[in-house]
């Protein structure tokens, strides 16, 4: 059997391998056998899901599955995904399952999974999981049957977690506030937590129809809510993708403001407060240099990982720091949080505005990045583009071009079937010669494989 699980967990075109109905019914029963091992009668799961379509189709496959191993089932709805981590944990559960493809278009889907501590799951339990697929799935004698049950009030819980994350002194009263939901699963619960704490809310992406998410709104494509933000002259607008597990800021003119600037406001904050454990960030290979010579300059470590806010976590864990994210806008604050968590990150960013009386165009502009270029090459399955000769002659001269000032990094997208090319370097013209030449050499491998 191919290897199912990605970066974050496992995601396609629904209704095409390995995202069908079928194989979420074999994936739940997989990881209700794995998590009911010990043979006790009491186990349970906790679903979510975004708003997409093919939700309902995977949310009844993988009940299916689990339920057919023995374990009980409680479906929230459409839920953020660190509402499932949290709620996982809150409700003693074994497991945690989110179905949803992020910030992918429509027509894709995603199945995530949290252990009982709310965390995702390691890549050694996914194997194991798969390991139990191939193998077979014994299923649960006639009386040992798992139930489902709907959870109506999981969206309020969520909320009032997230509400308790705010300094419990201050208010929002006063600020003008744009939120983009992305027609997402956090349509509801966004705007709702926003007005409970004060804000004037100006929601955007709030009508999903099962076809419309992350379709020009959200994190991804921010365009929209930045004109709404200047046409209400708004102070902020806060931009969420499908899933709700990050977000991108927005200043007073629109102007985007991605997670390597909040996270060295947030870093030097606490800092400053002497909150930030170990002196350090943590974040991925992606975060710019700027960033990074930032935190030198105020004294602090950037500690780098792999892409995926996954591997943030997990060396989050390891080496005990509280602060870490992604440039992307996944942003974890393990004080608070399990995983990213993009309306919690937002509403921190809404009270350092009302502690500070700066606006958010001050607070958005820590350091200066280092030109920074990433170009993306789609190649069809199966194909192995970096294998090929010419590329890494290609890659080897870029690397060389650009030593001392920059750096190259090259990558496969683990959700997608692309090559990602990103390079850094303070001579702008100089960087993009170099991406480019390895983005050819990569799409003549392609368009020959």
């Amino acid at each position: 059997m191919d290897k199912l699980f990605g970066t974050d967990g496992v995601r396609g075109t629904a209704n095409t391998h390995p995202m069908t109905a079928e194989m979420a019914l074999r994936i739940g029963a997989a990881v209700g056998q794995y998590f009911s091992r010990d043979g006790s009668s009491v186990h349970r799961v906790v679903i979510g899901k975004d708003t997409r379509l093919s939700g309902y189709m995977f949310e009844n496959a993988l009940t299916a599955g689990l339920t057919s191993t023995g374990m009980n089932v409680l479906l929230l709805g459409p839920v953020p995904t660190p509402a499932v981590g949290l709620l996982t944990r809150s409700m003693r559960a074994d497991l945690g399952v989110m179905i949803s493809a992020s910030h992918n278009p429509a027509a894709d889907n995603g199945i995530k999974f949290f252990g009982p501590d709310g965390f995702k799951l390691s890549d050694q339990m996914e194997a194991d999981i798969e390991a139990l697929m191939a193998q077979g799935v014994p299923l649960a004698a006639s009386n040992r049957i798992g139930r489902a049950k709907r959870i109506d009030d999981g969206r309020f819980r969520y909320i009032e977690r997230v509400k308790s994350s705010f300094p419990r002194q201050q208010a929002l009263d006063g600020l003008k506030v744009v939120i983009d939901c992305a027609n997402g699963a956090a349509h509801r619960v966004a705007p709702e937590a926003l007005w409970e704490l004060g804000a004037t809310v100006i929601p955007v992406g709030v009508s999903p129809n099962g076809h419309n998410i992350n379709d020009n709104c959200g994190s991804t494509h921010p365009e929209q809510a930045a004109e709404v933000v200047r046409r209400e002259g708004a102070d902020v607008g806060i931009c969420l993708d499908g899933d709700a597990d990050r977000l991108i800021l927005l200043d007073e003119t629109g102007k985007v403001g991605d997670g390597d600037q909040f996270m060295a406001l947030m870093a030097h904050r606490w800092a400053q407060e002497g909150r930030l454990a170990q002196k350090a960030l943590v974040a991925t290979v992606m975060s710019n240099l700027g960033l990074e010579q930032f935190l030198q300059g105020k004294g602090l470590r950037l500690e780098r990982t792999a892409v995926g806010d996954r591997y943030v976590v997990e060396r989050m864990r390891a080496g005990g720091f509280n602060l870490g994210g992604e440039q992307s806008g996944h942003i974890v604050m393990s004080d608070h949080a399990t995983t990213g968590d993009g309306l919690m990150a937002g509403l921190q960013f809404l009270a350092e505005m009302i502690r500070s009386g700066k606006p958010a165009s001050a607070l958005l502009n820590s350091f200066d990045p280092v030109p920074q270029l990433l170009k993306n090459v789609r190649f069809a399955t199966g194909q192995a583009p970096l294998e090929a000769a010419e590329v890494k002659s290609a890659i080897a001269q870029a690397e060389a071009d650009l030593a001392g000032k920059g750096r190259l990094l090259i990558r496969k997208s683990g959700t997608e079937p692309l090559v990602r090319v990103m390079a850094e370097h303070e001579d702008a013209s100089l960087m993009t010669r170099a991406v480019d030449s390895v983005v050819e050499a990569v799409a003549d491998a392609v368009s020959t494989g």
